[in-house]
């Protein structure tokens, strides 16, 4: 129950455990059920509810995905770990009057691990993570965007947390575009005011797949740009292997790499999903190397487009 993710549940059980090994007399055992209890519940985090005027625009998200998911270059996987020892050796870093990284700017194709990075800080930090969707904000707010930027600024001060902004461009655009309009150069002027003034416990991580389209005022207000890639041939390999585990066995993945060239990380691992779907429906105990081609190449036709 607990790792199908009814916790509601797990916890009524394990306390109905815990209360018929008190009655056979096993006092101290049921103790220490009820106190592994509390203490998880103690450790999850807590959020209040999120006011009616962000409904939609902010997503409360339960971060499930572990770093040993991530694939990405040796670069990028270390700064990454950096940002989460700086933050839990914060009060080391505060006696040399020293700060940890915590606005981080993310940038890279569709795909590549940029939404899952922040999935990973926040489930390694043991905070709640926050995606506000700005494409939705812009549509939805014209003329009250920077309103509703405030609104959630002053959560991310209130409410410790990972806090990623989706989709970034749709108001970090470059002031400089012949197309902008005067509106967006007043939303990315608040939003720049607001991150530069940020100074709560929060981690705030902006992602965004058009690098070129942002304005250059931008990378200074951060304290990392981090560059995704698509995945190297190693990093393919790797990723094959984590996604396709034991249902690959005797499959010479050197021999599909190329084939993988061009598609996404994300893309593969859909790729994978569907090769052991189709071995699984076919009743076969292990995949075929015609399979996962098949499966690569369908993504690469739809996707390559």
């Amino acid at each position: 129950m607990h790792f199908e993710g009814q916790q509601e549940r797990f916890i009524t059980t394990a306390l109905q455990i815990a209360a018929h090994e008190a009655k056979k007399g096993h006092g101290k055992l049921a103790q220490d059920i009820k106190a592994l209890i509390d203490n998880s519940n103690s450790s999850r985090p807590r959020l209040k509810p999120l006011s009616n005027d962000l409904q939609g625009l902010v997503l409360e998200v339960e971060p499930i995905e572990n770093f040993s998911s991530l694939i990405v270059s040796n670069g990028i996987e270390k700064r990454i770990q950096r940002v989460i020892t700086e933050y839990i050796k914060i009060n080391t870093l505060r006696k040399y009057n020293l700060t940890n990284r915590r606005k981080l700017l993310l940038t890279g194709p569709p795909g590549t691990g940029k939404t899952m990075t922040a999935s990973i800080i926040a489930k390694e930090l043991n905070l709640p993570l926050n995606v506000i969707l700005m494409d939705k904000m812009v549509t939805k707010f014209m003329g009250e965007t920077s309103a509703k930027l405030r609104m959630v600024f002053e959560i991310i001060e209130e409410r410790k947390g990972v806090y990623l902004f989706d989709e970034f461009d749709a108001i970090g655009t470059n002031r400089e575009k012949d197309n902008d309009v005067g509106e967006m150069r007043r939303v990315l002027n608040s939003f720049l005011q607001f991150i530069e003034r940020d100074h709560s416990e929060s981690l705030i991580i902006a992602a965004t797949n058009n690098l070129n389209l942002l304005d250059q005022a931008l990378f200074r207000r951060f304290d990392d740009v981090m560059h995704y890639q698509l995945p190297s041939e190693n990093e393919v390999k790797l990723l094959l292997e984590n996604k396709l585990g034991n249902y690959a066995k005797g499959i010479d993945f050197n021999t599909v790499l190329s084939q993988c060239k061009g598609l996404s990380h994300a893309e593969i691992a859909l790729a994978c999903q569907d090769t052991i779907k189709a071995c699984v429906l076919e009743n076969k105990q292990k995949i075929t190397k015609k399979l996962l081609v098949e499966a690569i190449d369908e993504k690469k036709q739809a996707y390559l487009k």
